[in-house]
């Protein structure tokens, strides 16, 4: 017995057991899988020497997270560092577009690239820097965020005009074809927008687009030192230092419901564990409910919802173990950690119209890891780390290109992807397939075999585009971590504010448990 018990042991998780661990509670967190981490880990599997970030391995926006830093994880071994710069796209007339921390170093490049293009691109910033801290709160705080929500309404249009609100709302290539003469400034935007399932076209895209940019260039995006795991391993050592419990391969069948409320949770082994307080689930919504939790305990308007939620696309990740850093031509002024691979706007619309149609796309958006430029420790001197993932349908009906794909995502398939991706690095990096020690292809079944809430590959707990957001998330009606079954509580990406390494979803899940157990105090019986 237990007062908390936390589903999955990935960022979300393990936030959402420090949390409640500091306020005096015993929490014991089940993990399925041997390691934890969830899409935070990394391992030594694709060559000797050389470490390689599982899933994900740059995090603007835990270094935002007002969360993240109240739990001084610096303290418990967590060392952050940076590339020598943010963010490149190479240009395919040559040069770079490159996003640098230092925002005039940014404007210099871009003015070198579209003259004009540098002060229109302050003149973002500034506005930035009158709102931008505020919708970040905002985003980030349990829905419907007060007092963030209020400072944004009164500070968006005091630094960005009459014209503020409609920035929330228009599409990415609306915000950077009025901004910028340029395709430099356009495709930082554009590919920073394509970290989520964003097309160029989609409304709020510009917002997302602006918002990843605009951290690179506040808080840069950093790297755990050592590997992506250290993140997750931190916060595993301060939850042992506060009498919290981690058990790994430890798989939840199903959570108890006793007169509504969430009582323990049933082990695939047979083993029961108590609750006398809360359950915290840090997995998808459709896991949740329908699969931890029987329908027979939740309202129909609750099958309804699931029935109807949104996947976001499902992703093929390539890792790489180079003899040589890559071979890029032209080189750029300072070697950023991470790389786009797009070559037009247009070229992204066209990209995001083939997922649309259930193609895989012909000229796939790469984002890109140099992880040994950013942290020396990753491989051997004078070799590199390297990782790209693209996304890709969850349900693939044929190949919009020539390579032959099928979207069946076996064997054969992912390595005619990986060949694909691999010659749209060579287009800017001659010779890199020369310097391929070996490579590992992880497809959609992989991801998930690894991380089950990465369902079908999908990386996002859910699309994130607007119709699932905010009170939609991830139902309508069910935007906050709170659940119809009491005392239990959605702490994953499925649930506002959604994908991210930031922690807001096992925190918002933690504060709810928290408040819930105060008021129960005051009022028995609730």
């Amino acid at each position: 017995m237990t007062d908390a018990v936390v589903i999955g042991a990935g960022p979300n998780g393990l936030v959402a057991a420090n949390l409640l661990a500091d306020q005096g509670w015993s929490v014991t967190v089940l993990e399925a899988q041997p390691t934890l981490g969830g899409a935070v880990r990394t391992d030594t599997e694709v060559h000797e020497g050389f470490r390689h970030d599982t899933f994900s391995a740059f995090y603007p926006l835990a270094a935002a997270s007002q969360t993240i830093e109240s739990l001084h994880l610096e303290e418990y071994g967590l060392t952050w560092v940076h590339a020598p710069a943010v963010l490149g796209n190479p240009l395919p007339e040559g040069g770079w577009a490159i996003l640098h921390r230092d925002r005039h170093d940014t404007a210099a490049g871009l003015d070198e690239l579209s003259p004009g293009d540098g002060e229109a691109w302050l003149k973002l910033c500034a506005e930035w820097d009158g709102y931008g801290p505020d919708l970040i709160t905002s985003l980030i705080s349990p829905f419907p965020p007060i007092r963030g929500g209020l400072r944004l309404a009164v500070n968006l249009p005091r630094h960005a005009g009459a014209g503020g609100l409609r920035t929330l709302l228009i599409s990415v290539r609306r915000l950077a074809e009025e901004n910028f003469s340029g395709e430099g400034a356009r495709l930082l935007l554009a590919g920073n927008a394509l970290h989520a399932d964003f097309s160029p076209e989609g409304a709020g895209s510009g917002i997302f687009g602006l918002i990843m940019t605009m951290l690179g260039q506040t808080v840069g995006f950093p790297s755990p030192q050592g590997g992506a795991g250290e993140l997750t391993q931190a916060l595993a050592r301060r939850l042992d230092s506060l009498g919290g419990t981690v058990e790994l391969g430890r798989e939840a069948a199903s959570i108890d419901v006793r007169g509504g409320r969430a009582v323990g949770v049933r082990l695939v082994d047979g083993d029961e564990i108590g609750a006398t307080r809360a359950v915290v689930a840090a997995v998808t919504a459709p896991a949740l409910y329908g699969g931890l939790v029987d329908w027979a305990h939740l309202p129909p308007r609750v099958r309804r919802g699931v029935e109807r939620f949104d996947w976001d696309p499902a992703t093929v990740k390539v890792d790489w173990a180079l003899s040589t850093p890559i071979p890029w031509d032209p080189s750029p002024s300072l070697a950023p950690g991470t790389v786009h691979i797009a070559h037009s706007m247009d070229e992204l619309s066209t990209t995001a119209a083939q997922l649309s149609g259930h193609t895989v796309p012909s000229n796939p958006f790469l984002l890109m890891g140099q992880m040994t430029a950013t942290d020396p420790t990753r491989s051997p001197a004078g070799t590199e780390s390297m990782w790209a993932y693209c996304h890709v349908p969850q349900h693939a009906r044929g190949d919009a290109g020539d390579a032959g794909i099928r979207g069946d995502w076996d064997e054969s398939d992912l390595e005619l992807m990986a060949d694909l991706m691999q010659a749209r690095v060579e287009r800017f990096a001659p010779g890199f397939g020369d310097r391929v020690l070996a490579r590992r292809v992880l497809g959609p079944r992989e991801l998930e075999a690894r991380d089950a809430n990465l369902h079908n590959g999908a990386i996002n707990g859910g699309t994130a585009n607007l119709h699932q957001e905010l009170v939609f998330r991830p139902i309508p009606g069910l935007g906050r971590a709170e659940t119809p079954i009491k005392s239990l509580y959605l702490g994953s990406a499925s649930a506002h504010p959604g994908g991210g390494v930031h922690g807001a979803p096992g925190a918002n899940a933690a504060r709810a448990a928290l408040a819930h157990h105060r008021l129960r105090r005051l009022i028995p019986n609730r």
